[in-house]
Order: C-alpha cells, then sequence, then structure tokens
C-alpha cells in the first residue's frame, strides 16, 4: 500500500468580502442573525457540520464557494448592509451610559468562572454562563466602559449523549482555540503573547491571555495550558467546574488573582470591580495586597479602599451552593499571602471562617460593599440565610439589595418574531425594550399573522427536535421502525409543553411524571392531545440527577408516551434558541424557594410563549393575573407558602399542576371560539414581561444602583493619600474595641396608651464608656400593626450626672391601633457606605 499524506487547504476570503473575517470575531454576530447569514448562505450543509461556527466555516469553505459570493450581486448587497451596521454599532458615541452619565473617566471589571456567549464558544454550563453573557451583551449595548474576565477551558463543559437505557455519557471534546472567535493579547512593546504567573501552593503558574470581542467590550480569558507549566497545573484551566476542591480553588485563584494581573499587565485600571457569584472573590485578596504594598496601607485601611469600589452578586439560595474549603486547604494556598499583608493566621481565617470550613460567600460580603441578590425572593431568602453577618440587624435592614436578573432580548428573540415586531411595532420596539407603555401596541397586532408567526416557529423547533432524536437513535443502532418514527416525532398542531434546563435535583424535572397513570390520560386525550419536550444535562458527579434524566427517558420509551414525550441529548444555546422560541408552554418546577433566579421562562415570554410555573425565583414577581378574567400572563403552580415536608410539597404541587392542565391549560387552547384567548394571554406574557425581564433594564440597575456609587465611593477613597481609608479603619478598630462597654436603657415614662393625636415621649439613658455619643445613632424603632417599620433618630442632651447620656425623642402616630416600640443603638460614621455595615447594634 503506498504511503500517503494529509493536505489541508485553507480557503482565502477575496478582497471583495474581507472584512466578513471581523464579524466572525466578534460574538456580535450572537444577536444579529443577519449577520450569520453571510456564512450560511454560502453553504448551508457545512454551516451546520460546524455548529454555526464562523471562524471554523472560515477554514473549511470552499474556495470556489467564497469567489462566487464574492461576485453575487444579491450576497454583496447583503454584505454591504451588515457591515455597515456593524460599522455604525462600533462606532456609534450616543449611546445610553454617555448619555445618561457624561464623560466619565470609568473602567467596570466583571468577573466571571464562565460565559455563554454563543454555541462556537464552549466556555459555559448553564444559567450563570448564559447571564453573564447577556450581562456582556447588554453592557456592550448601552456602552458602558466595561471589560470582562474570565477562563478559556480546553474542554469546557461536557457534551452529553444518551444510551439506549437512558444513561447520560459525559464526553470532553477538546477546545480547538483556533476555530474559536478569540485571539492572543500580545505585549504592546516586545509584540510577544502577553503571559502573567500566580503562585498557586508555592509553584509559579504560567497563564496566557487571550481576548473576545462582545460588541464594542473586550472579555479577556485565561488559561494555563502552555508549556511553561507542568502537566498538573496545565489541567487547570481544562474543565469547568470539574476535578477535586484543590482543582476547584487553582481555578478560582487563576480568575481572581490571575485577572487582576492580567489587566495590570495589558495597563487596564478599573474604577470599578464587579465579581458575578464567589468564584472570583480571591481578585479583591489580591487588591488589597497592592493597596498594602504599593501605597503603604495596612490590610484593614486597605480593605475600606477596596470594598468601596466592589459589587458582589450572589447566586444561590441555598448553603450547599457556596464554595467552601477546608482550613488546612487555606494554610497550604494563602499561607504567603497573609504574612504579605500583615495578618496572622487567625485574623485571615475570620475573613471567611465558618463551622464547615473557610466560606467564599462570606468574605465576598466582607471585601465588597455594593452587594446583590438576583431576584425579590432570593433577596428575601439571602438575607435570612446571610443575617450571621449582621447578627443584631433585622434582616430585611442589612446592606443586600436584589437586581432581578433578565435576558439579552436580541440574542433569544427568534428572528421571526422579531421580523413580526419590526413590521406591526416598527423599528422602535428595539430602543424600547424598558419601557412597558410601547409594548401595549403588541395588542393592537393582527391576532391571525400573529399565530400564523408562533406556529411556523413551533414547525422549525419541531424540525430541530426530529433531527437530535433522530441522530440519537441512529447512534443507539435503533430499529428502522424507531428511526422511522423519530422524522414523525410530535405535531405542530397539538399543545406542547417545553422543560429544559440543568437536571439538578431541586428542579424537579419528574415532577409531571409523579401520577402516571392521570398523566396518560392527559396527553393521551383523542380530542385533546398533549405533547412534551424535555432537554437538559446533569453534573457528572450528581448521580441523582442522572437518575431523573434515566426515569424520564424510560418513561418517554413506554407505549402510552411514546409519541408524547421526548428527551432530547446535549442540550446547549442552539437547542435552547428553538425551544423557548417554540413551545407553547414552558414549565418550571424548582422546589421552592430553591430557584435564585432562572431565566429561561423570560426567553419563552418575549417568543410569546406562555409560562407555567412554581411561584419561584424571577416569576414570583413576573406571574400577573388578571382579577377581571381570573386570566393573566401564566400560571402559577401551587402557592407561595413554606414546607418542611418535602414529600407533601411534591404532592401539592404536582396536584396542582395536574388540575391547571386538565382546568384551564389544554381546554383553553383547543376551544377553537376561544383561541383569542389563548392568543391574548400569548400577548400579555409578552407585554408584561418582555420591558421588565430583560438585560437592557438589569445593566441599567446596575449601572445606576452599583457601578456609578461604587466608582464614586472608591475615588473619594483615593484621595490625599486614602485619608478617609486610613480614619475610617481607625475608627472602626476603636468602635469593636469598645462595643462590649455600650448599654442603653429605659427611662421609666408616662402610660403605656395615648390618644390618637398626642405624642409618646420616649427616653432612655446610653453608656458609652470610650466611645463619643457622635460615634454612634440611637434611634427608636417602631412597628405598626401592619409590620410596617417607623425609625427616628434621638437627640441627646449631654451626659447626666452618673456618666451616661440621656437621648430622647417623641414619637406622633400616624393612625390608632397596637405599635411596638424599641430603641436601638448603633455605629455612627459620615464616611460609612451603609448604615448597617458593621453589623453592630444593641437594643434595648
Amino acid at each position: 500500500m503506498p504511503k500517503t499524506m494529509e493536505l489541508f487547504v485553507q480557503p482565502t476570503v477575496p478582497q471583495r468580502i474581507t472584512r466578513i473575517n471581523e464579524v466572525a470575531g466578534n460574538v456580535w454576530f450572537s444577536w444579529n442573525p443577519d449577520a450569520l447569514l453571510l456564512f450560511s448562505s454560502i453553504d448551508r450543509n457545512l454551516w451546520k457540520k460546524v455548529g454555526h461556527n464562523p471562524i471554523k466555516f472560515l477554514k473549511e469553505v470552499s474556495q470556489h464557494k467564497l469567489d462566487k459570493a464574492s461576485k453575487d450581486r444579491t450576497y454583496l448587497l447583503e454584505y454591504n448592509k451588515i457591515m455597515a451596521a456593524f460599522d455604525h454599532y462600533l462606532s456609534e458615541t450616543d449611546t445610553w451610559f454617555n448619555h445618561r452619565f457624561g464623560e466619565r473617566d470609568e473602567v467596570i471589571a466583571y468577573f466571571s468562572a464562565e460565559y455563554g456567549l454563543h454555541e462556537s464558544l464552549s466556555i459555559y454550563s448553564g444559567g450563570l454562563g448564559i447571564l453573564s453573557g447577556d450581562h456582556c451583551k447588554a453592557a456592550s449595548d448601552l456602552g458602558l466602559p466595561f471589560v470582562a474576565i474570565g477562563l478559556l477551558y480546553r474542554h469546557g463543559y461536557f457534551s452529553q449523549k444518551i444510551d439506549g437505557h437512558g444513561n447520560q455519557i459525559a464526553e470532553y471534546v477538546d477546545n480547538e482555540f483556533e476555530e474559536m472567535p478569540i485571539c492572543r493579547v500580545y505585549d504592546d512593546k516586545t509584540k510577544e503573547a502577553l503571559i502573567i504567573d500566580v503562585d498557586i501552593a508555592g509553584r509559579r503558574v504560567y497563564v496566557n491571555i487571550w481576548e473576545a470581542k462582545i460588541g464594542r467590550i473586550p472579555l479577556y480569558l485565561l488559561d494555563t495550558d502552555t508549556t511553561l507549566n507542568n502537566e498538573n497545573d496545565r489541567l487547570i484551566t481544562y474543565q469547568l467546574y470539574g476535578g477535586n476542591l484543590d482543582m476547584r480553588i487553582s481555578q478560582e485563584i487563576v480568575l481572581g488573582i490571575g485577572g487582576v494581573r492580567a489587566l495590570q499587565a495589558m495597563n487596564i485600571k478599573p474604577t470599578v470591580w464587579h465579581m458575578n457569584e464567589g468564584h472570583s472573590v480571591f481578585m479583591g485578596l489580591e487588591r488589597i495586597r497592592n493597596q498594602v504594598k504599593n501605597n503603604g496601607l495596612n490590610f484593614y485601611e486597605a480593605v475600606e479602599v477596596v470594598r468601596a469600589k466592589t459589587v458582589f452578586t450572589t447566586h444561590t439560595p441555598v448553603p450547599a451552593g457556596h464554595d467552601v474549603f477546608p482550613l488546612e486547604m487555606k494554610d497550604r494556598y494563602f499561607r504567603h499571602y497573609w504574612e504579605e499583608v500583615g495578618l496572622s493566621r487567625d485574623e485571615f481565617m475570620e475573613l471567611g471562617k465558618e463551622d464547615k470550613g473557610f466560606n467564599l460567600t462570606r468574605l465576598a460580603f466582607r471585601i465588597a460593599h455594593y452587594t446583590n441578590a438576583v431576584s425579590l425572593l432570593h433577596w428575601q431568602i439571602t438575607s435570612n440565610l446571610c443575617k450571621h453577618l449582621w447578627p443584631d440587624i433585622p434582616a430585611e435592614e442589612n446592606p443586600i439589595i436584589y437586581i432581578t436578573n433578565g435576558i439579552h432580548t436580541f440574542t433569544w428573540i427568534t428572528p421571526p418574531m422579531a421580523d413580526f415586531f419590526d413590521q406591526y411595532l416598527g423599528q422602535e420596539w428595539r430602543s424600547n425594550l424598558s419601557k412597558p407603555e410601547f409594548w401595549q401596541k403588541i395588542y393592537d397586532t393582527p391576532d391571525d399573522i400573529y399565530w400564523g408567526v408562533r406556529q411556523d416557529i413551533k414547525r422549525k423547533m419541531i424540525e430541530v427536535i426530529r433531527g437530535n432524536l433522530k441522530k440519537q437513535r441512529i447512534r443507539n443502532m435503533s430499529s428502522t421502525t424507531e428511526i422511522r418514527e423519530a422524522e414523525n416525532v410530535l405535531d405542530p398542531e397539538i399543545l406542547t409543553i417545553g422543560f429544559a434546563r440543568r437536571f439538578a435535583t431541586y428542579k424537579r424535572a419528574n415532577l409531571i411524571l409523579r401520577d402516571l397513570e392521570r398523566l396518560k390520560r392527559i396527553v393521551n386525550n383523542p380530542e385533546r392531545p398533549v405533547q412534551i419536550v424535555f432537554a437538559g444535562k446533569s453534573h457528572p458527579a450528581d448521580h441523582h440527577g442522572q437518575d431523573v434524566i434515566r426515569q424520564i427517558y424510560n418513561v418517554s420509551q413506554m407505549p402510552e408516551f411514546r409519541k408524547r414525550i421526548v428527551l432530547l441529548e446535549n442540550y446547549d444555546i442552539n437547542i435552547a434558541r428553538h425551544l423557548v422560541s417554540g413551545v407553547d408552554v414552558w414549565l418550571n418546577t424548582p422546589r421552592r424557594p430553591y430557584e435564585a433566579s432562572g431565566t429561561s421562562g423570560q426567553k419563552v415570554a418575549v417568543n410569546g410563549g406562555i409560562n407555567l410555573s412554581i411561584l419561584d425565583g424571577w416569576w414570583a414577581e413576573g406571574y400577573k393575573e388578571d382579577s377581571i378574567s381570573g386570566k393573566g400572563n401564566g400560571w402559577a403552580i401551587g402557592d407561595e407558602r413554606g414546607y418542611d415536608d418535602s414529600t407533601k410539597q411534591d404532592i401539592d404541587d404536582s396536584n396542582s399542576l395536574y388540575s391547571l392542565l386538565e382546568e384551564e391549560i389544554i381546554p383553553l387552547y383547543y376551544k377553537e371560539e376561544e383561541k383569542n384567548e389563548w392568543i391574548r394571554m400569548s400577548k400579555e406574557s409578552i407585554k408584561t414581561i418582555a420591558p421588565i425581564f430583560n438585560t437592557d433594564r438589569m445593566v441599567r440597575e446596575y449601572t445606576r444602583k452599583c457601578y456609578i456609587k461604587a466608582s464614586d465611593s472608591g475615588k473619594r477613597r483615593f484621595t490625599n493619600d486614602h485619608a478617609i481609608a486610613r480614619e475610617l479603619a481607625a475608627w472602626k478598630k476603636n468602635i469593636i474595641d469598645n462595643w462590649k462597654d455600650v448599654k442603653l436603657s429605659m427611662v421609666d415614662g408616662d402610660d403605656s396608651s395615648v390618644m390618637f393625636g398626642k405624642s409618646k415621649f420616649v427616653e432612655v439613658l446610653v453608656s458609652l464608656g470610650k466611645l463619643q455619643p457622635k460615634d454612634v445613632m440611637v434611634e427608636l424603632y417602631v412597628k405598626d400593626n401592619e409590620g410596617h417599620v417607623h425609625l427616628a433618630a434621638m437627640e441627646t442632651e449631654g451626659k447626666t450626672q452618673t456618666g451616661e447620656y440621656r437621648f430622647y425623642t417623641r414619637f406622633h402616630p400616624n393612625d390608632s391601633g397596637r405599635y411596638t416600640i424599641s430603641v436601638r443603638i448603633i455605629p455612627c460614621h459620615q464616611e460609612l457606605l451603609h448604615k448597617h455595615e458593621m453589623g453592630l447594634c444593641k437594643w434595648m
């Protein structure tokens, strides 16, 4: 046999259309579908084969087809249009940020462990990554001075296959960096690839820096897969959420400490630092070290500088979701750190120490002032979960705020629906995303055309589902009959319910399977059938989640469900894009209150789908019931009560789910004379959800409530050789040292009842020890019979003969009824960023 060799001939993009390379290298294409037509229209089969990856497409496309496109008049017209839009977007200066805040000298640095931007950049696993990607896209749209930092994973998250027995098979496929929309970052002076290093448990680990362009903003990605490192250290950035605790802490050191050093190496000087979840918290420690090393501050003075311009977003409503490391691991990885910043081991450990070890979320709350949860309900849960950080402060008064998550509308709206909006709402819908009054116009659009668009989108989804299922069955050596069955599975005329998300057990994907006999009757009703589509991955270490996948698969293979229930494999952004746009009803069944926010239902709503969900996460805010008709923008499963018995909760919620399907949802969908009522509900879903639950609103809110405030407070603490930070750190130490001596007691007053229109005089005696009245605030705390709290600062008339201070005020009731009155004392300083940031309070 003759010896052979392979020769790969790479095409050259013709000069006439050479700028298509710029579009391929900027994930702006991910929310501008017309731009992707520049690739798919050249070779549709190849476009599908390369997984919608523009970079890989341009490496593999036929030279002849490129040449043909470069001479095609229709193609060139579209090319010119797209390049004009691309150039206008990148050069636009009249952005929301500039219009709202003027020419501010700002750089906002955003850190996240994963980013879900497009299927061609596989460095995400689920909701956190999708949110990070959407956050960056909205920051670009709004013109924020924004840079993002993340990790570049060689494997990314796993590729999922489901075998013929319903078992999840996790496969890791190497990301070929040269086939991704990224490029190496080079040193401006040496012109060599930029490399930084970090210390990990006494080893010097080298880190490469890559850049992905997200519209106007850069995302810098770090990876350790370089020959400068030993084999184990090269593996640090191989796998997203893989490995043991040592791998986890090593990744977080690279992300946090390496991220700060990467920005320094590129001479980028952020004025605001945002930690999206606790994975990047070590960036705060690195910045504190820099303040100690470069500016002569002690550790606690440096903390005051750093926390003033740091934002922390927590996404986890349960203790088990927070990263906790054994203390001996912190010894190994951070011994040199606490020596460098002048702390003892005990002082360092106190920053994050809890019963089970060192908690990164606790550390994040200590080194970030601007902290937020991601929905109203999540804020309530988080405030209680973290109340030990402010032990004597009512949970609702602690410094945490909430900013409810949203979606990047332009990424998740399907092109046919966007075209429908263009035609009937006008192009201005694109600049009115967050104006609820504008979206009232959706009711003026023609119902018949609207329904036709919805059905066309549904047919496209079913086409994708059939292809996924057929590929799965061919690989699993299914029979010819089963393969042909996959080609015809699902009917666009049948009510279609979708459930797609990470298969964590608390999300209860199998709740609808709890009563199979009842479900059989529901889905197989000859006049009003129902079909259900499931998709999602379970973490390879989550065996319970994989049991749920297996259960759903086995049910889908039962004769009674074979044509009614489908389980797709390898859920990713592409599949999500089709499911959220094509289903009639989106099912969400988390165990309340474990869903911090969730955003998949928001993606469904902007495409006209209707939510059927537990009142958890964002849906607790988003659900609206029409008090007149009884129909609103979706359906709520169960109620808002808490459960101690999870089995009872599952029974109640599943019964509620079945009843809603049988009594409301299915009859409404199939009642022909009420089809307009279904359409009305679909439009109500758009009208009430689209303008609120989007990242346009969300990022504006972050900017107003966090970024601008953090920048201002951070700059203030940099002035006069950090005088404010030095003074505040010393003042806090004095407060802490002397707080034990603070006492207060009520002076007996007049009667415990007053007539309405009269006031109640309240007087207390306060012992301050070595503190002064200016160091504290004494507050009257009143709770009325509806639970509303009224606060009033009390005045002092000086010291008594016994050395105590007398504080007094008058309370003027605004209504009759029963009031609960108390008095408390808290530290007070004009430079505190929040009155309760120290967490100190004494009650009468």
